[in-house]
């Protein structure tokens, strides 16, 4: 990817501007943030992804806090504690440290419970805050909406610039619904837009979703900036291979393995690739004794109304026999069952980058993903991997076809796929970040300025 760092107002599109070492030294010019307050309200980047609430935006945080203090911009996560006793700090990595909140009780509180608790959550920011000398923290980083709202008065109580990422926006979402799922609330969408009229800075992962929320939500443009996420490339690699991978999981070595990693929810479809089995089995009953179809991720949001809906559905479609499903997993281990799949099916309603993409293009494993959102540029169509129109299974099942009558897709897809992935490292996407920051904080001073006159 040639670009990591756009501004949709002009027609500039190249790697991020690294600003000069002299400049940075000078005070009161551009100079990158000191300290930063991240926020994280509804999931904590301690929490395992895949489960609950927690998915591609927990490892955003975590892998972008880490190569932030690498570059000598200390990350203070501020999330809500969902247990008792749990240290008020932790230290998630040297410069990184994640402070828990209390607001609300610690369990059994939902997504959609959140708004309520975001006076307390923020009475627990500024108590933090209050506690530090002036001036401690330069910026404010918000992730979704219920941050965005704690991280609107926080940077304006502090007199500090506000940079907020979305990550999935209420209308969008709105307008790609699954069949039977739940919209977005009104007060949300309501939310996002003060937010958006509010930040200095909008961080997107894609072109696309940077013009969404000008289209959707009348953003500036020259507030929104794109910044691909990455993909942890130490741990993401193909290392010792497929066969490797299969032995230590064990899975069959000849199987065609097409493999959904992710929450179980209406908006992310698995239930559209055991469709998408249930029509190739019926159209090549031989191939049952070949398929592995492996469900790693357990049951969110919407989908916590019915957790065991999708293992009802694999027995109402006849091929309970073929499908595995498996709880989330640590980091090291979804790796592995990267590198064991043939491909992976994400084919999702609705995704704003699709960072599971990336990572299992990374250990070499192709994808067939849903053409939407940001999909289209962590998958590139007919090279390393298969796009696909709309959500009809008969579309994903022609897709999976193509491995299996031509296997040795998998190997040149995926070695493409890799390649590919190679661009999208953390630390070129906190350089570009850290440049976000940078005109914030410039643009900001500039406007104090002009108000003091």
């Amino acid at each position: 990817m040639s670009q990591y760092v756009s501004r949709i107002a002009g027609t500039l599109v190249g790697p991020p501007r690294q600003p000069r070492p002299s400049r940075l030294r000078l005070p009161g010019h551009h100079r990158r943030p000191r300290r930063i307050a991240m926020l994280s309200v509804h999931t904590s980047p301690l929490h395992q992804p895949g489960t609950g609430d927690a998915g591609g935006m927990n490892v955003y945080i975590v892998e972008l806090a880490k190569r932030l203090a690498a570059i000598d911009i200390e990350v203070e996560i501020f999330t809500r504690a969902t247990a008792g006793g749990l240290d008020s700090a932790v230290e998630l990595a040297p410069g990184v440290l994640v402070r828990h909140v209390d607001a609300g009780p610690y369990e059994g509180l939902a997504k959609e419970e959140l708004p309520a608790q975001l006076c307390a959550f923020t009475h627990g920011v500024m108590q933090a805050w209050a506690g530090n000398r002036p001036g401690y923290y330069d910026l404010v980083h918000s992730h979704y909406w219920l941050s965005g709202h704690v991280g609107w008065l926080a940077s304006e109580r502090w007199g500090v610039p506000l940079v907020h990422a979305m990550h999935t926006m209420a209308k969008v979402k709105n307008a790609a619904l699954a069949e039977g799922d739940t919209p977005e609330p009104a007060a949300r969408v309501i939310g996002e837009t003060q937010i958006v009229r509010a930040a200095d800075r909008l961080i997107a992962n894609t072109a696309e979703e940077a013009e969404d929320l000008v289209r959707f939500y009348e953003a500036d443009h020259a507030k929104a900036a794109v910044v691909h996420p990455g993909v942890n490339l130490d741990r993401f690699r193909p290392a010792d291979g497929r066969a490797a991978a299969r032995a230590r999981l064990g899975l069959p070595q000849g199987a065609f393995i097409p493999l959904f990693a992710g929450r179980i929810q209406p908006l992310k479809a698995p239930d559209v690739l055991l469709r998408a089995i249930a029509v190739l089995l019926e159209e090549e009953p031989s191939l049952r004794t070949k398929l592995v179809v492996p469900i790693v991720g357990g049951p969110s949001g919407t989908g916590l109304a019915k957790p065991e809906g999708l293992q009802k559905l694999a027995a109402r479609l006849g091929i309970a026999d073929v499908v595995r499903f498996r709880p989330p997993v640590e980091q090291g281990r979804l790796a592995d069952w990267f590198r064991a799949a043939s491909v992976l099916v994400m084919p999702s309603y609705s995704e704003s980058f699709g960072l599971v993409a990336i990572e299992a293009q990374a250990t070499g494993t192709p994808v067939v993903a849903a053409s939407v959102g940001g999909l289209p540029v962590a998958v590139r169509d007919g090279s390393t991997g298969i796009l696909v129109e709309g959500h009809e299974p008969a579309a994903y099942a022609r897709a999976l076809r193509e491995f299996i009558d031509h296997p040795e897709l998998v190997d040149r897809m995926g070695e493409a796929a890799a390649r590919h992935a190679e661009s999208f490292g953390w630390d070129r996407a906190a350089s570009a970040t850290a440049d976000v920051y940078t005109e914030a904080m410039h643009d900001h001073r500039r406007r104090v300025r002009a108000h003091h006159g």
